[in-house]
């Protein structure tokens, strides 16, 4: 399959429903052929966004580009962009061929071609020999990658996810990542996925677009956003860091960078709290710590230094880090 990559570009694009702006004159360029999520809690404007760049949703001002087209106003089977819902949306009375099939149906290409088309597709996305089954004899992967290669025939140029991991297990959905991952790269063109896992952004993405209450608060690799969060917001949502006050400034210091001691350290920035609960998690052991002025405390410790003196509930600590891991926020 031919794709031609295209960048997409949104600028100052914003959508109100009535009096509720749900996302407001943002601007954001996703290079061609890279993966792109966007994060955030429920409500923050990234289904808006997806939806208005596929065309299910009319922008209320700004412009969506991709390429060298002005996609704003097109309607979504020309945009050059495809769908693929959380729901998976597939017609339960038509086999998996004809599903995967039904868009070039739609646009009058003989049976034989659309077939031939749509068996190739399903090849890859190794549901080749379940062409026949309806979509209620197939599991919720299974399904997934039907909905996949139903979302490719129409050779988009930008792929958009909606949530799709969402309805599988556990299990299931760190291996459809995988695989979401892999056919990114093998087919060349762009992903965009919206997601409100930071587990999935940061396994998935090469671009991370944190959005917050219709805004975009830092758009970054995974890497510089769980080094580097621009905002109090983004360090407390993707997690693993501590926000507190230190020499004036409001920082945030990563969990696992933190060291716990019983005795006050001499040199160094620390701060004293008291133990609130230990959880174990395998590899390490997450100590939550209660502080006055600090929320949503806690340091990770390895599993083998904690098991060698460890903490109780109740217990006074000494919180300490080095000042090349403190990051300030904006």
């Amino acid at each position: 399959m031919a794709h031609k990559a295209s960048e997409l570009e949104l600028i100052k694009l914003s959508k109100r429903y009535g009096q509720v702006t749900a996302v407001d004159a943002i601007d954001l360029s996703i290079p061609s052929g890279s993966y792109c999520c966007l994060l955030g809690p429920s409500g923050c404007g990234k289904t808006s966004t997806l939806r208005m760049i596929a065309g299910h949703e009319t922008a209320s001002d700004g412009d969506i580009l991709l390429g060298d087209r002005n996609i704003t106003l097109l309607p979504a089977a020309e945009r050059g962009t495809a769908m693929m819902f959380q729901s998976y949306a597939l017609f339960p009375h038509l086999s998996v061929l004809d599903n995967v099939a039904f868009s070039l149906k739609m646009k009058g290409v003989p049976t034989a071609e659309r077939h031939g088309r749509a068996q190739a597709l399903l090849e890859r996305v190794a549901m080749g020999q379940y062409a026949r089954r309806k979509p209620s004899e197939l599991s919720g992967g299974q399904q997934q990658r039907v909905a996949l290669a139903r979302a490719l025939i129409t050779e988009p140029r930008v792929l958009l996810l909606d949530e799709p991991l969402s309805a599988l297990d556990p299990f299931l959905r760190i291996r459809m990542r995988a695989e979401l991952k892999r056919w990114q790269s093998e087919l060349g063109f762009s992903f965009v996925h919206v997601t409100h896992s930071q587990e999935e952004a940061m396994a998935l993405a090469d671009q991370v677009v944190v959005m917050n209450a219709g805004r975009i608060e830092q758009v970054a690799t995974p890497h510089t956003l769980f080094n580097a969060p621009a905002s109090e917001f983004v360090a407390r949502f993707i997690g693993g860091h501590n926000v507190l006050e230190a020499g004036g400034q409001k920082i945030s210091v990563r969990a696992d960078r933190m060291r716990l001691a019983r005795t006050a350290p001499t040199e160094g920035a620390s701060v004293a709290a008291q133990v609130a609960a230990v959880e174990y998690q395998g590899t390490y052991v997450l100590v939550e710590l209660a502080h006055a002025a600090i929320s949503e405390f806690s340091v990770v410790v390895p599993e083998q230094e904690f098991f060698a003196a460890p903490w109780q509930a109740g217990e006074s600590v000494h919180v300490s880090w080095a000042s090349a891991d403190a990051h300030a926020l904006a």
